[in-house]
């Protein structure tokens, strides 16, 4: 049974919380915390959770914990995961996993040093609608990939946590990281040989929108878009010589739609996709695989890739001059 600790007690751990509760032949929410010792109760009380502190180290000290699931905005990620680890503490933390490339190679040289696990909890990595694609693309039903494009986009810019750079705000952390790990989850361990990229900044210089463009070893280009000031269709697109594979909701698929290379093209399979429970059960049940098998990283999301979509992102945010969270120091 992994007993878990959950960090933070807002919309993220309140979906996660609802989750484990239909998982109790496997997990147990064991604590929460909350900087706000009310808030931490309310949340306990809610969910029938046993134990709320009013303070981060109150939870790393309880040894009945064996992960602490970070449900706190990334800007809090990299001192969170780093006072938790300091504890011995495994780790599933949600993303963008931390503010930049930097932070994360800190937190994996502290859980390697700790021999703890640490993940991202980038759901889309887990669910197997990733593995779905992956089996289509590797069956040939669509022939050899040449192109892929994806977007999101959802009318938050309203919200602090977007608004401000001092919490790593702005669109790309928050929703281009999805449509960006569709890319490189549909091109696997391709190589990246050139990217560029444009975006629209807000007036607290945060980006409220961008296009990015990867090219691959292979020739593939990947067409990426994120807009935090609009709704989009949020359709993902990988295009191939003998047809395409359409994707219903990048951020949280629904529907894998296969189509014939026809100038009209035709439908030839259409694959609903449905969750056991909230699409959060995966990583829980990763997480807990990995730290049973005595692993200090998520198969779907190894540490490599976390500081790939990192570093990504990094060099994007250079090219636009934005700096965020801890950069601002």
């Amino acid at each position: 049974m992994l007993r878990v600790g959950i960090v933070g007690c807002g919309n993220i751990a309140s979906v996660l919380a609802s989750t484990m509760e239909k998982m109790q032949d496997e997990v147990r929410i064991e604590a929460v915390a909350s900087r706000s010792l009310e808030k931490a109760q309310e949340f306990a009380g809610k969910y029938g959770v046993q134990k709320a502190y009013g303070s981060y180290g109150e939870l790393y000290r309880d040894s009945d914990v064996d992960l602490v699931y970070v449900a706190v905005p990334h800007s809090h990620h990299h001192a969170v995961i780093m006072e938790a680890l300091e504890h011995g503490k495994n780790i599933l933390s949600e993303k963008a996993f931390t503010v930049n490339e930097a932070e994360a190679r800190e937190v994996f040289r502290k859980a390697d040093e700790k021999g703890c696990f640490v993940g991202e909890a980038i759901w889309t990595r887990y669910m197997p609608s990733r593995f779905m694609i992956r089996e289509a693309i590797d069956a040939g039903k669509i022939g050899r990939v040449t192109s892929i494009s994806a977007n999101l986009g959802y009318k938050i810019s309203h919200k602090e946590r977007i608004q401000d750079p001092r919490l790593a705000g702005g669109a790309l952390l928050d929703i281009g990281i999805y449509p960006l790990n569709f890319a490189l989850m549909a091109m696997g361990d391709d190589t990246i040989t050139g990217m560029a990229g444009l975006c629209v900044k807000g007036e607290t210089g945060v980006d409220m929108s961008e296009n990015m463009t990867l090219t691959f070893q292979s020739g593939v280009t990947a067409s990426i878009s994120a807009d935090a000031e609009a709704v989009t269709d949020r359709k993902g697109w990988i295009y191939g010589t003998e047809g395409s594979i359409e994707v219903i909701n990048v951020n949280n698929p629904e529907r894998i739609n296969i189509y014939s290379a026809d100038r009209s093209p035709v439908l030839r399979e259409s694959l609903e996709i449905t969750h056991e429970i909230s699409g959060y059960e995966y990583e829980i049940r990763s997480a807990s695989a990995a730290i049973r098998a005595g692993k200090k990283e998520p198969d779907e999301m190894p540490w490599s890739e976390t500081l790939r979509v990192m570093r990504l992102m990094d060099t994007f945010r250079k090219v636009w001059g934005i700096k965020l969270g801890s950069e601002l120091e």
